[in-house]
């Protein structure tokens, strides 16, 4: 099974710069995504319930603002929606079971635009952490996706001491994410590619970042210890990133039917 995260960065600009073609080429069984920014009424008619795939919308309340979706080529069950029982009014979290696997959609909080937003996102990760947990230990393999906003390590970002001071790569972020990586999560695209430097899955708009892939890694692919025996490889579509969206998609494949 073919399992593919993407933020779009509001689906309906992505369609017009080319993502139904570059799914094609992807060709996943599963999509999550994350920052879809619109409800499925509010996008043309043939990408409202696209021929050949199940879809569930987790829009945010707030109009062009945020939200997650899943797409799957298989029959999809919803699990649930935010964490817990907590209202999620931006959309953020959304869980589904297609077969036998668990899949989480998840879209983290940024904390860059101002130091309210920073609280907001690391009373987040508060939260997140515990009920993570949860998952890690089900039986059931569970792959965890998405848009966390942190890049993990040095190897993860491409100028790192000049944004040891900022929101996505601050100390206690990057210990936060060991803290959820030591519940039994694994970073299937680390463990494909190594201690290497990338590959990066977001690139800012300035000083030809993209071009000079001077980016960050901050979407992922996380699998519990049931799903990590099933894992085989990983991939990090950098063109997605170029053309279609400032988020390249990544895809991880299973042993999966």
């Amino acid at each position: 099974m073919r399992i593919t995260t993407w933020n779009v960065n509001g689906l309906r600009a992505a369609l017009k710069k080319g993502f139904g073609e570059c799914v094609a080429q992807l060709a996943p069984d599963v999509l999550l995504l994350q920052e879809v920014r619109s409800r499925p009424e509010q996008l043309p008619p043939r990408w409202q319930e696209p021929v050949g795939w199940h879809v569930h919308w987790h829009p945010a309340e707030k109009n062009g603002y945020a939200g997650t979706a899943i797409w799957s080529r298989r029959p999809l069950e919803i699990l649930g929606t935010g964490l817990e029982d907590e209202p999620d009014p931006d959309g953020r979290v959304l869980r589904a079971r297609v077969g036998t696997l668990v899949l989480v959609c998840v879209y983290l909080p940024s904390g860059s635009a101002s130091p309210e937003r920073q609280e907001i996102k690391e009373a987040w990760m508060d939260r997140f952490l515990p009920w993570a947990n949860q998952l890690a230990e089900s039986k059931q393999p569970v792959l965890m996706g998405g848009d966390f906003n942190i890049a993990r390590t040095p190897h993860d970002i491409y100028y790192a001491k000049s944004n040891a001071n900022k929101s996505g790569f601050l100390p206690h972020e990057r210990a936060w994410f060991e803290q959820l990586l030591n519940q039994g999560w694994t970073d299937f695209v680390r463990v494909h590619f190594g201690e290497v430097d990338g590959p990066y899955t977001w690139w800012s708009n300035r000083g030809a970042a993209r071009e000079k892939d001077r980016g960050w890694r901050i979407d992922y692919l996380l699998g519990n210890q049931a799903a990590q025996r099933l894992w085989s490889d990983a991939d990090v579509y950098r063109p997605g990133g170029l053309t279609v969206s400032d988020h390249a998609p990544v895809t991880v494949n299973l042993r999966l039917p």
